[in-house]
């Protein structure tokens, strides 16, 4: 659990409930059908129509990262790729044969296995390096629509306020019905506004964050299986994947 986006969401709810509470316009100033159908709605047919089905599905996927980033520990991979190291040296590269099966991470699993396989360690950098930017590349677009729907959702928002403003302007004979049409109006802003900067935005820039560490893990994978189907000293291995850390 990432407690920092749990401490964060529920900052960002605090102070937009407690600012609007101190503002005295209350709880109840916040809710509004019309800004939620405009804002919320409207951000997501933008991005719908922006996206591509597949992209936007692996968005949805990566959401849970925000609060459950995947779990790395390039410690122990180091540790893991130098104790290969020694089994090489010491048994040959097929003595990494039962390794193989028992690894969980396809991209490690696959990269290993043709290790043992004996393939040309440049032949297995450019297979690993074109699967790994190809999954950065996947991840980091679905990072993105998180990204452009905080872009839509401000400008929404000041749509939302204009439509509450005209409304306002057809009951310009009833003075009564003024006050609570204009702060109606703004809501639609703050819907907008709030989403863009306490949610969406730093949403994308979490998940970018996750994605760009799981590019240099694989990149630090992907050195040390080079080195281990080079037979190099582990020793050696150790100290150049340490910079990782």
């Amino acid at each position: 659990m990432d407690r920092l986006s749990v401490i964060g969401l529920v900052l960002a709810i605090t102070a937009l409930c407690g600012g609007s509470v101190l503002k005295g316009a209350g709880l109840s100033g916040l809710w509004s059908p019309a800004a939620f159908v405009i804002v919320i709605l409207g951000t997501t047919a933008s991005i719908l129509v922006q996206t591509p089905i597949h992209t936007f599905k692996r968005a949805m996927a990566m959401f849970r990262w925000v609060f459950r980033p995947p779990a790395h520990d390039r410690r122990a991979m180091i540790a893991q790729l130098v104790e290969w190291s020694t089994t090489a040296r010491k048994q040959g590269l097929l003595g990494l044969e039962a390794q193989v099966q028992a690894q969980q991470d396809p991209f490690v699993r696959k990269g290993l296995q043709m290790v043992v396989d004996g393939i040309e360690p440049e032949t297995i950098r450019q297979m690993l390096e074109i699967e790994m930017h190809g999954q950065s590349s996947r991840d980091m677009a679905a990072a993105k629509v998180f990204e452009g729907m905080g872009i839509y959702a401000p400008t929404l928002g000041i749509i939302g306020a204009v439509l509450g403003l005209m409304a306002v302007m057809k009951n310009l004979a009833d003075p009564s019905k003024l006050g609570h049409g204009i702060a109606a109006a703004f809501t639609a802003t703050i819907y907008g506004i709030g989403s863009a900067n306490l949610a969406l935005l730093p949403i994308a820039s979490k998940l970018k964050g996750v994605v760009n560490a799981q590019t240099e893990e694989r990149e630090m994978i992907v050195e040390g299986l080079i080195a281990i189907a080079q037979g190099e000293n582990p020793r050696n291995i150790e100290s150049r994947l340490s910079g990782y850390l």
